[in-house]
Formats: structure tokens, sequence, C-alpha cells
């Protein structure tokens, strides 16, 4: 048995932020090179003189993940069919 500690579980999810310069860069780049992919747009603002940016990032197995959910859900929709019924109640 070891008593290495086990390697950190990535996150399927991570926002890097900071002030948009060469090490925010570098550190979106190495997320990449570790497998994330970008998820959306960045955003940008500003503090009163630093320009401050924002990207998230997320790993394809967590896209995929949701998608097959979203599939499954659709098609438990579909296949209830006529049995289901709108009472009028609820939210758009």
């Amino acid at each position: 048995m070891s008593d290495a500690p086990a390697p950190e579980e990535r996150l399927s999810y991570r926002l890097v932020t900071g002030p948009d310069d060469r090490s925010f860069c570098e550190r979106v780049s190495t997320a990449l090179a570790e497998g994330y992919v970008l998820h959306g747009s960045p955003a940008a603002t500003s503090n009163g003189g630093k320009v401050i940016v924002a990207q998230a990032l997320v790993l394809p197995a967590a896209i995929a993940s949701a998608d097959a959910a979203v599939a499954t859900a659709v098609d438990d929709l579909e296949s209830a069919g006529d049995d289901l019924e709108f009472d009028g109640e609820g939210h758009a």
C-alpha cells in the first residue's frame, strides 16, 4: 500500500480569472493543453485601471455527460406521449 496522496481529480468546470496579461493567457493555454475546451465567450471588465478577464473551461467528458442526460430526458418525455397533461400551472 502506498502512502502517496491520490492525484487530485480534475474539475469538470473551471473559471479562470485575472488581469488581461500574459499570465492569464498562459493559464488558459495550460488548461487547453490538459484537455479542457473553451466554454462560451470570455468576459471582461475593468476595476478602474486594469482589465480583468474570465474564461470558462470544461472537460469534453462533462459536455458529453450533460448532452446524454438531456437526450435521455427528451426521450422520456417523447415516450410518455399523450400520458402527459398540462394543468395550466407553472412557469415558462
